[in-house]
């Protein structure tokens, strides 16, 4: 089992700028790929961004990329989301999410919302 807990969301104008967290505990010595989902409330959950964890490899979907920076902290078991040039469209909960195998995300954190104001 692998727990994910997110921080970090908040209030920002839009143009500013937020740096989210997850950390993850449990079974990680398994992890293939973290990665972050975002969703709007009536929405599919979205992809954002993805890290392969074994050579640091980075994804992002195109509504982020320029914008959005993935990170990881092998020891410390934490991926990060540097959020940049905010928009209003990026506000949503943001959710941390844990590949084991290279196919499906198999775990889940509860998520943190972001709010960009206009």
């Amino acid at each position: 089992q692998v727990e994910l807990v997110e921080s970090g969301g908040g209030l920002v104008q839009a143009g500013g700028s937020l740096r989210l967290s997850c950390a993850a505990s449990g079974r990680t010595f398994s992890t293939f790929t973290m990665g972050w989902f975002r969703q709007i409330p009536g929405k599919e959950r979205e992809f954002v961004a993805a890290v392969v964890w074994s050579n640091g490899n980075t994804y992002y979907s195109d509504s982020v990329k320029g914008r959005f920076t993935i990170s990881r902290d092998i020891p410390k078991n934490t991926i990060y989301l540097q959020m940049n040039s905010l928009k209003p469209e990026d506000t949503a909960v943001y959710y941390c999410a844990n590949d084991r195998s290279g196919g499906t995300w198999d775990y889940w954190g509860k998520g943190t919302l972001v709010t960009v104001s206009s």
